[in-house]
């Protein structure tokens, strides 16, 4: 796999992480109430940096995925992957722990779409 090949299917999953990453943000705010994630714009800076340094490893991760393992039932690898990133203890109240898990599992699910177009055979 190349550099090249790998950067561009990076680039669209970083993106998707962002969007994504942002709208579970503001659907939790809703139903946990106001200023719940709300954070300073470095924090915010830093976690972009974060999310996008993610999407990198996911890309790695599913580059290894698409050409040494196999393409099929890619969308059961990362619906457990994102599963797995969910799976985290919180102290938010348990509707917005239950929306947050569905949210980064739909984001990884996505990712792993992205990344089946981008790098799949």
């Amino acid at each position: 796999m190349t550099l090249g090949r790998l950067l561009l299917a990076w680039v669209p999953v970083a993106a998707w992480f962002l969007i994504a990453g942002w709208a579970g943000r503001r659907l939790a705010e809703r139903t946990g109430g106001e200023g719940t994630f709300s954070a300073p714009a470095a924090t915010r800076a830093w976690t972009a940096g974060w999310t996008t340094a993610e999407a990198g490893v996911v890309t790695l991760f599913a580059s290894l995925w698409f050409d040494s393992l196999g393409s099929g039932g890619w969308w059961v690898l990362f619906l457990l992957v994102g599963l797995l990133v969910a799976c985290r203890a919180s102290t938010f109240p348990r509707r917005t722990i239950l929306l947050l898990v569905v949210t980064d599992t739909v984001r990884y699910v996505g990712a792993g779409a992205l990344l089946a177009w981008r790098l799949g055979s």
